[in-house]
């Protein structure tokens, strides 16, 4: 699980792990910038628990700003991501000194954590409750059995990342065409750059096959297809695992004609693209769009500072955009997914008013330079952002579906991943969809269930968007696109 994302925040937490292997996060408590106490009886310690690193400055300034308000002090911890709860756990039980009071941890493992005792339901003094400072997707990911359990912090989520210098140069070359028309009756009104970004992945075809691409690209659209976290919103608003929260285990909805029709387009789309899910990965698509060779991809928030580093170093000579997700033609549309960093209230804490304190602090007033600090997006709402790159994610989060909670489905993603992975190379839609949702009901029944087998869809591959008064691109010596690896 990526970065927040499926895969890889099993290799997040993989090199976690060798890092303290070689002794460079064993317990590390940052509170060097803390005063001395002079009397430990005037003082309160608390203690606070989480596995990413990138935020480990930001947290160690943001929690002596909370002493010098609160006369609270706050030891931070680093620990490894693997095992992380059983680990928190077994803290608590042994009432070990520096059990965790608060953590951080994302929010398909609430569920977890509150039956373990190790989440409580947070009062009203916890942000959360300001309804207006978050989306939905933020208040269902922290949402368990109707209760917070847990205060959005920080998320992770996909959008649609393009190249804006070749979509101006695209348009320009097409108003360019039109302004040499012979017959000036077929002169249009130019179109911008911004006319060219997708609502559908219809909308990409037609545009590959009305333009011709710059010189340097070898790709139209090119995704992750090995990730589910990328492959998601093809079926994201068709399905549903848990309900809204993703705690309900009476709310499964996995097998139906509109995803059975989504994974037969998306079956489809191999015949256009092309792209080999033994030798793609994420990575590579963005070193790849680093290099100009794509105009459109799924990316990820963490995109934002690679792309903008490589620019200050001199690596991407291109302006970029984010926008959102794009639907799948104009009868079905998509839904990205979302991962929840959450702050926590451990159940087992004997300071629970003071990580309350310190919880409502690090979620309303500090989120104001989270992004600045970590190059994490803020789960509140009205946050002002000097990047205007991050404003596409924050839309893409609002319509996100948060991972659920559920622990009997915790290896949906990965069947979910080989179905799609199947459907990919050639496998019948209809029956690896059916498959998947008989496997996820009977975990959650303890029975065999056999799902009835729907009439398979007929399904227009991609029903054409119409592209009125759009000059087209007369054919040049510029090489056309290649969809093949």
């Amino acid at each position: 699980m990526k970065h927040g994302k499926i895969k890889g925040r099993i290799l997040i937490a993989a090199a976690i792990l060798v890092l303290t292997a070689l002794g460079l996060i064993a317990a590390l408590v940052f509170n060097s910038e803390l005063p001395e106490q002079t009397d430990s009886s005037k003082k309160e310690t608390i203690h606070l628990w989480y596995t990413d690193d990138a935020i480990t400055d930001y947290l160690s300034r943001k929690t002596l700003d909370f002493y010098n308000q609160t006369d609270i002090r706050v030891e931070l911890k680093l620990v490894s991501g693997l095992e992380y709860l059983e680990t928190i756990n077994k803290a608590s039980l042994n009432d070990e000194e520096e059990t965790p009071d608060a953590y951080i941890i994302s929010n398909d493992s609430l569920e977890k954590a509150y039956l373990s005792g190790l989440a409580v339901e947070l009062d009203e003094s916890v942000p959360v409750y300001k309804t207006s400072e978050y989306n939905q997707a933020a208040r269902n990911a922290v949402t368990y059995d109707n209760k917070y359990v847990g205060c959005p912090f920080y998320f992770e989520t996909s959008a649609l990342l393009y190249n804006r210098t070749y979509l101006e140069q695209i348009a320009a070359q097409a108003n360019e065409s039109a302004a040499d028309a012979e017959n000036s009756e077929q002169v249009q009104e130019s179109i911008e750059a911004q006319d060219l970004i997708p609502t559908s992945i219809a909308d990409i075809l037609n545009f590959a096959d009305m333009y011709s691409a710059p010189e340097n690209v070898e790709y139209f659209f090119r995704w992750d297809v090995s990730d589910i976290f990328y492959n998601y919103f093809f079926i994201g608003n068709y399905i549903s695992v848990g309900g809204d929260s993703g705690d309900d285990k009476n709310d499964i909805n996995i097998y139906n004609t509109e995803s059975i029709s989504t994974l037969k387009v998306y079956q489809e789309l191999n015949q256009f693209f092309s792209i080999d899910t033994k030798e793609t990965n994420y990575d590579k698509i963005m070193q790849e769009f680093l290099e100009g060779k794509t105009i459109y991809t799924i990316a990820t928030s963490d995109c934002i500072k690679r792309l903008d580093d490589a620019a200050q170093n001199g690596e991407f000579a291109y302006e970029y955009g984010i926008a959102q997700l794009p639907d799948i033609n104009v009868e079905l549309s998509t839904r990205g997914m979302s991962v929840t960093n959450a702050l926590v209230i451990n159940g087992y804490s004997a300071h629970k008013a003071s990580a309350a304190s310190l919880i409502s602090f690090l979620a309303n007033e500090s989120q104001h330079d989270l992004y600045e600090n970590t190059g994490k997006i803020a789960a509140m709402t009205k946050q002002e952002y000097d990047n205007p790159h991050v404003e596409g994610f924050v839309q893409s989060y609002a319509d996100s579906v948060p991972m659920p909670k559920m622990l009997e489905t915790s290896n949906f993603w990965v069947e979910l991943e080989i179905c799609f992975a199947r459907v990919w190379s050639g496998e019948d839609a209809n029956t690896q969809i059916r498959r998947l949702s008989e496997q996820i009901k009977t975990q959650l029944s303890g029975t065999g269930i056999t799902e009835e087998e729907l009439e398979d869809p007929e399904v227009e591959l991609l029903p054409a968007v119409e592209y009125e008064d759009v000059p087209t691109q007369e054919q040049t010596d510029t090489p056309q696109t290649t969809q093949q690896e």
